[in-house]
């Protein structure tokens, strides 16, 4: 619901979204291998009308000219997915790996997979030890989960370690697991790699509905797109000091105790690295609310995003978290396309929108358009007086003192 003082957003547009994703998830990304996302994700900024730079590994900062340039603002969603890489080659013919990122291995079993190896890639299945029921009877059942009992069956005719080797299989080599991506007509999205592919087609739809329109945000805007995120670094890299506010656009985690909905928009207050900027949250909170946007609020406990890279590498810059509702993060998950839209639509609502303050333009000064978070007249004092010690601490043999 907009008014005269809230302008309606553009559309966004939902074919794009749609093929965006799907192009997305057809590109493998775990971690250490995003040259062919960086491609494909600098081709479509170029084909919205964004120019963009690209860093020594591969981080994406475009430009979106604002009025003013400065305080600059950036968006940020990351490339870079979970995987696997090749431990070690068994004498039995098969793969020991480790995972790239933190996932469990529960949910790597079964999984279909390219082994990636210098010369060419290979199709495999991540199986747990024991597998066959017909074998090994209960077993299968009782045995442990954990990257120590899994392996990967390599499609290559393999009984022992010499013939993975013969095939060209190293330690070292890469592996991604298929996405098993499956949209259905009632708005429902399955895949791995949700996390953070969605996010990237939302930030994407988003710059694409500003360009569209022909909106001139009221300051620079540099969307983001990092490729280490899974692994803890992403938004070290590629921000510069006219930034002053970052907002990252990430998967969020719609499971029992949580508040979020696989059919909204999350506002995140606080993830593992500690809350976010009061005065940047709320500014997303009130865009939400006027322009009517599914949206929720939450607190995740064993999370961390760019922004918490960002604010490491020593970045003095405000920052906040939005995301799509999604179930089971890290394993299969499932969002809807209400969430990826609302992360969109809030996104373009945020780049429209003025600064925090026009303050953080320098990245010193004096209390001149500082933040307020509370007025003097809103802080409640005590309401109950405490006694005046000497009151209650003479000499008294009720209380045992002299």
């Amino acid at each position: 619901m907009s008014t005269d003082a809230t302008p309606a957003l553009p559309p966004i547009d939902g074919g794009f979204l749609r093929e965006t994703l799907l192009q997305l998830m057809a590109i493998p990304s775990p971690v250490g291998l995003t040259d062919g996302i960086v491609r494909y994700t600098v081709a479509r900024l170029e084909a919205i009308g964004l120019p963009c730079e690209v860093t020594r590994r591969g981080a994406i900062r475009a430009t979106l000219r604002g009025r003013e340039r400065k305080p600059a603002r950036a968006i940020v969603a990351h490339l870079d997915t979970l995987g696997a890489m090749v431990q070690r080659i068994k004498p039995n013919g098969r793969l020991a790996v480790v995972p790239i990122g933190h996932w469990s291995a529960r949910f790597a079993e079964g999984g279909r997979l390219t082994v990636f190896t210098d010369t060419q890639q290979l199709r495999g299945t991540c199986l747990p030890l024991k597998t066959s029921g017909h074998a090994f009877g209960p077993e299968i059942d009782t045995q442990p989960i954990g990257w120590d009992h899994v392996e990967v069956r390599v499609d290559v005719p393999a009984e022992r370690a010499e013939d993975l080797l013969a095939a060209g299989i190293q330690v070292g080599d890469w592996i991604a697991f298929d996405p098993q991506l499956e949209l259905l007509d009632n708005g429902y999205i399955n895949a791995r790699y949700l996390d953070d592919k969605a996010a990237v087609a939302a930030l994407l739809c988003a710059c694409k509905a500003l360009v569209d329109a022909g909106i001139e945000p009221p300051v620079d805007v540099h969307p983001l797109f990092t490729i280490t995120e899974e692994v803890g670094s992403g938004a070290s890299a590629a921000l510069h000091g006219d930034i002053a506010e970052m907002v990252s656009l990430d998967i969020a985690i719609a499971a029992p105790g949580q508040n979020t909905s696989e059919h909204a928009v999350t506002i995140c207050l606080q993830d593992l690295s500690g809350p976010f900027d009061f005065h940047l949250t709320h500014k997303l909170i009130g865009l939400a609310e006027a322009h009517g946007l599914p949206h929720r609020r939450d607190v995740f406990r064993f999370y961390r995003s760019d922004s918490a890279a960002a604010v490491e590498a020593g970045n003095d810059i405000r920052t906040a978290l939005i995301g799509f509702g999604a179930d089971a993060s890290h394993g299969y998950e499932r969002t809807h396309r209400d969430a990826l839209e609302a992360l969109a639509r809030l996104a373009v609502a945020y780049l429209r929108s003025d600064p925090v303050t026009r303050r953080d333009q320098r990245p010193m000064g004096t209390l001149e358009g500082f933040t307020e978070q509370m007025a003097p007249a809103e802080m409640q004092l005590p309401l109950t007086p405490l006694p005046d010690p000497e009151q209650f601490l003479e000499a008294d043999p009720n209380l045992g003192i002299d």
